[in-house]
């Protein structure tokens, strides 16, 4: 038997968004996975496995658990799905291996729980007002002050989230949130009416070790038209000294959540009256932001996030300084995606070309916001790595010019 400690990680995901998480926690542990269907590219990743027909089923989700736990001891539970975490915090509570609390988990995971934490707790943020009808979410913008951001309390990326400019607006923005929540699901149906605040958007991707918080490196965030909030693209560079700015408040808002251990994707507005927590996320970031982790500073997050799981202390120190700049590919207009592709023979030529992953196939049906959402109208994305963030934006403007996306019948509305 391998003497290698055995990991489980609940709900591994899609290969193209969250497989590098898995082989990097593959390359240093075995790993036995819980999913809800036959394990597909997961299978030379892993030793184990069991198959639940909802995650979220308590019953269900302890008794896979149990039942790996039967063959071989597991050292340490993880996800990086943001949907799951409060229930894989009670797995690995009722395994005996939590290392966090689940309360902290879903202090992270309901916004109006950390807006409140982060009040109590003197960290910058945004005024927010729960509402659970049109009604309140009038009142609480009137009470705000427009414009506002309406967003539902408990999905993550940047799903359902619309800014209101005026009590107009309000209407479509609460019917976007709430259909963000249908769509999307959530810990709780509440929609969150807050205040609007202006400037860059930046993540930190943070380590928590016993409750002290490591900022390892800052996103920087390239967002799409108001008054949507949908993610285009990052960069992201080994010891960006805006690093130093923003590790204190993140910090400080992960320590507000009450988390203990594991990873943190903590995002801020840069507003003119200085750094604003928007959210903390208890998991490693989207869109290959962890990736972008790994390739500019050498640090891998998900193997820490195992290393936390078995109560190891992580070794964060970087052994790489590159830059990162990622595209997320969206197609023009809504209709039937005609074309996706790349010049064959430049990424391989290129040498600095990370993907393209596609998302979706040619002749897929394309729906942009507001009567779609990220999952109906993202065809792909792409990272560029070099030495300097000047060179990998450049980078990845020369490929962005070799990708052909194309949409027909995009007069439909």
């Amino acid at each position: 038997m391998s003497l290698r400690p055995f990991v489980l990680v609940v709900a591994p995901g899609d290969d193209i968004y969250r497989g590098y998480c898995l082989r990097q926690v593959a390359d240093a542990y075995d790993v036995a996975v819980i999913t809800t269907g036959p394990i597909t590219w997961e299978g030379p990743h892993v030793v184990d496995h069991e198959i639940v027909s909802d995650i979220e089923d308590e019953a269900d989700l302890f008794a896979a658990g149990e039942a790996l736990a039967e063959r071989r001891p597991i050292a340490g539970v993880v996800t990086w799905a943001e949907g799951h975490l409060t229930a894989v915090a009670r797995l690995a509570e009722h395994l005996g291996l939590a290392t966090t609390s689940v309360e902290s988990v879903r202090t992270c995971r309901d916004k109006a729980a950390s807006r409140a934490a982060f009040a109590a707790h003197g960290v910058p943020s945004a005024r927010s007002i729960a509402a659970n009808s049109l009604d309140e979410a009038l009142s609480a913008a009137s009470a705000i002050g427009y414009p506002v951001v309406v967003k539902p309390a408990s999905v993550g990326g940047s799903i359902g989230v619309i800014k209101a400019e005026t009590q107009e607006d309000l209407a479509d923005a609460y019917a976007f949130a709430t259909r963000g929540v249908q769509l999307h699901g959530g810990d709780n149906t509440v929609v969150l009416v807050e205040e609007y605040l202006s400037g860059e958007e930046v993540s930190v991707e943070c380590v928590t070790y016993q409750g002290v918080t490591t900022a390892v490196a800052v996103t920087r965030k390239e967002l799409g038209a108001e008054p949507l909030f949908e993610e285009i693209g990052h960069t992201l560079t080994a010891g960006d000294p805006l690093l130093e700015t923003v590790a204190p408040i993140a910090s400080a808002a992960v320590k507000a959540t009450g988390t203990m251990n594991g990873i943190q994707h903590v995002e801020l507005r840069l507003t003119p009256s200085g750094p604003r927590v928007i959210e903390v996320n208890g998991r490693i970031g989207g869109d290959w932001i962890g990736w972008a982790v790994w390739r500019a500073t050498g640090l891998s997050l998900p193997r820490i996030a195992a290393d936390l799981a078995v109560g190891w202390g992580p070794d964060l120190t970087p052994t790489r300084h590159q830059a990162v700049a990622i595209k997320v590919l969206y197609a023009p207009a809504s209709g039937t995606l005609a074309e996706r592709a790349i010049v064959g023979g430049f990424t391989e030529a290129a040498g600095w070309v990370h993907g393209p992953a596609w998302l979706m196939e040619e002749g897929d049906e394309v729906l942009l916001p507001p009567a779609g959402d990220l999952n109906s109208a993202r065809i792909g994305l792409f990272a560029t790595h070099a030495d300097t963030l000047e060179l990998a934006v450049a980078r990845r403007t020369v490929t962005a010019n070799h990708i052909a996306v194309t949409v027909t019948d995009s007069g439909r509305e």
